[in-house]
């Protein structure tokens, strides 16, 4: 038996019903010019676009016997890979594959090798089209073809896996250094990861150097299919740079260290071990690199990261499809109309995400002309910079700008809408009084939303006709980017608003949470736990960078960097409000309130030093104490596990996983660690301080 036909057979045994098969279907294709026929493989898994094309050892065994038709077809000239609408594929069916452990996690990698490598070294020419979504195995499938295209407006393409605890094992690690040079794939394979799973459009991907050639339109796969014509006639030389090895290599490398160390602090393994695979790409052969890639995807099997990560994954894949306690979805009202009081940065920004959303009319108003015309202003800048960069059409930028208009009068504003969201000022009376006006002019059936990040939804409706119908519908800032949206119940809030906003919501692309009505609801009630706690342990001596060092692989950026970027108005805001309600745990840093009071933005300068006149503002304790990184750590994540668990005892939500899934997809807590809960269980802080583990 060949080594192959040995990967196929334990394919076979390892695959389980749990894998959502990947049809290859291969079909022969006339090329333009005279330049034969091509063997063209489309990935599809029979699903629409939200299940996106995965690779299991089903679907890779299957890849397998249609490029081996392709290649033992003597009519068959060269061969193409492309995807069902908008999805090349999202790479491995890491779901289906977990459950063997590490040897069914080499068998794959192993295969996934065979397969893939025979697009490029089978001995015809190859082409990968790629039309839409591209990430991990679906990037790597690719880049073994000879030549590729992609469509402009691809909406993500990308090496995600050590986001995930992985690396890229298909010969990501190996290619994408030896196509476009070390430092391009640091920042692919390493720093976009790393970066909250940031992935890159078409047209970006093409400019990185990862494509041939870039096309839009319906067309696409048309004018792909021409390109690769006049490739295979000769009439097209596809020219490739030459990679520098030397010194630019060396400093890709150094680059990738500070990245992971900044961005991890040594707790993902598979950050590092990314960067002994790049380290080893400028000299290694195919087999070499491929076999390290192996070796490499075994190793990381075995990590707890990896086990957190597919925790995180499954939270974001599954959980935040199905939201627990939401109503029953036939409850939901069409939204036709939507509302928006206030014309500020905000509310812009909520209008802008709604009418390319769910394309209905946006109406928002404020106190005076001279506010909407600013707002609505806004929003129509923002659609002429996406159709100047290409990601909008003539027409349908026309069409959303016609959707977007403003008047000051409620009544003409609201009185047709289906659903109003208040975007004001964060003060209780003033958000009563938007709510007492709207009620006055809009339908029985308008929900009522706020975008309060800490009131009470509760108080807010009490004095309405109708409290039933006011939710809490909490974004992220920024609005387009931060994918979470808290649904907040008030007491009286019935099934049907709940239904209508978390319809409205799903429609928005955000993963939803339903969240009781509480002080600061999820992701701002721990941060504020956890900035309060940083601010208490540096006014009582320690400095703040050192405060700072302590959380790298926790969170995204450091406190008092995440401080800088809130708004320290915003922060202490919340930390009153925090403060007001649960005074015996939650600080009010004095040396915050002086901050804010004195206008100061940020505590370092741009060359990354501390604010001389913000160290000058804080009070020097009479017996400081300076806390080490570690300690500094310790004792938040204790009280962070102290909070998590009373959230739980006091019902804010139903279970851990909607804690993590919120700090994931709000806060930007690493899915290495399983969100907050995970890393509080592994850690062995949930157990000392609660008494109890959270899984």
């Amino acid at each position: 038996m060949t080594a192959m036909a040995t990967l196929l057979a334990q394919a076979r045994e390892i695959s389980t019903d749990a894998e959502r098969v990947t049809a290859a279907r291969l079909r022969k294709v006339t090329l333009p010019g005279h330049a034969g026929v091509m063997g063209l493989i489309t990935l599809d898994n029979g699903e629409d676009h939200t299940k996106p094309n995965t690779f299991g050892p089903r679907t890779l065994v299957g890849l397998n016997d249609a490029i081996d038709t392709a290649l033992a077809d003597d009519e068959i000239v060269a061969l193409g890979v492309t995807g069902k609408p908008f999805i090349l594929a999202a790479g491995a069916d890491l779901v289906s594959i977990a459950s063997g452990g590490a040897p069914a996690v080499r068998i794959v990698a192993e295969l996934g090798h065979a397969v893939f490598r025979k697009l490029g070294e089978g001995g015809k020419p190859s082409f990968a089209f790629v039309n839409g979504l591209a990430l991990g195995g679906g990037l790597e499938i690719a880049l073994h073809c000879d030549y590729r295209t992609v469509l402009d407006s691809a909406a993500a393409i990308g090496l995600p896996e050590v986001m995930l605890g992985l690396i890229p094992g298909w010969g990501g690690c190996y290619l994408v250094p030896n196509l476009v040079g070390a430092d391009k794939a640091v920042t692919l394979i390493l720093d976009n990861p790393l970066s909250q799973g940031r992935t890159l459009k078409g047209r970006q991907a093409f400019d990185l150097g990862l494509f041939d050639t870039c096309f839009s339109g319906a067309d696409f796969l048309e004018q792909s299919l021409a390109w690769a014509a006049r490739v295979l006639t000769g009439e097209i030389v596809v020219a490739r740079p030459e990679i520098d090895r030397g010194g630019v290599w060396d400093a890709a490398l150094a680059r990738a260290r500070q990245i992971a160390d900044g961005k991890t602090g040594g707790a993902s393994p598979a950050a590092y071990r990314a960067i002994e695979l790049i380290a080893a790409a400028r000299r290694a052969t195919r087999d070499e690199g491929f076999a390290a890639e192996d070796d490499a995807l075994e190793a990381m099997a075995q990590t707890p990261e990896l086990l957190h990560s597919l925790y995180a994954f499954d939270l974001v894949q599954k959980r935040a499809k199905r939201p627990a306690g939401a109503p029953d979805r036939s409850l939901a009202r069409p939204v036709t109309k939507v509302g928006i009081v206030g014309a500020g940065l905000m509310a812009s920004q909520l209008a802008l995400l709604f009418v390319r959303r769910l394309e209905v009319p946006i109406v928002l108003s404020d106190l005076d002309q001279q506010r909407v015309d600013k707002g609505v202003g806004y929003v129509h800048a923002e659609i002429e910079k996406l159709q100047a960069s290409g990601r909008l059409s003539a027409d349908r930028a026309n069409r959303y700008r016609a959707l977007v208009t403003g008047v000051v009068d409620k009544a003409e504003a609201f009185a047709d809408a289906d659903f109003v969201v208040e975007a004001v000022f964060e003060e209780m009376a003033i958000k009563k009084a938007v709510f007492d006006d709207v009620e006055k002019v809009v339908s029985p059936a308008c929900v009522l939303a706020t975008n309060t990040s800490s009131l009470s939804i509760t108080e807010m409706a009490a004095d309405l006709g109708h409290p039933e119908r006011v939710v809490g519908f909490h974004f992220f800032n920024p609005v387009a980017v931060m994918p979470l949206l808290e649904i907040v119940r008030g007491e009286q809030t019935d099934d049907a608003t709940l239904a209508t906003a978390f319809a409205t919501g799903k429609a928005l692309k955000k993963t939803t949470i339903l969240v009781n009505d509480s002080p600061s609801f999820i992701v701002n009630r721990l941060l504020g736990r956890f900035m309060g706690e940083v601010g208490r342990i540096v006014d009582e001596g320690t400095p703040v960078p050192v405060a700072d060092s302590a959380f790298a692989g926790v969170v995204p950026m450091p406190p008092f960097v995440l401080l800088s970027l809130v708004g320290p108005p915003i922060a202490l805001h919340n930390n009153e409000t925090l403060a007001a309600a649960f005074p015996d745990r939650f600080y009010v840093s004095p040396a915050l309130q002086r901050l804010v009071a004195a206008g100061n933005s940020s505590h370092y300068l741009p060359d990354g030093s501390i604010d001389p006149e913000v160290a000058a503002l804080a009070e020097q304790p009479a017996d400081p104490v300076a806390l080490t990184p570690d300690e500094v750590r310790d004792r938040v994540l204790s009280a962070l596990a102290d909070e998590a668990r009373r959230m739980l005892d006091e019902g804010v939500v139903a279970a851990p996983e909607d804690l993590d899934l919120a700090m994931i997809t709000g806060a930007g807590f690493s899915f290495w660690n399983g969100g907050l809960t995970m890393l509080l269980d592994t850690s062995g802080i949930a157990e000392k301080v609660t008494g109890r583990r959270f899984h």
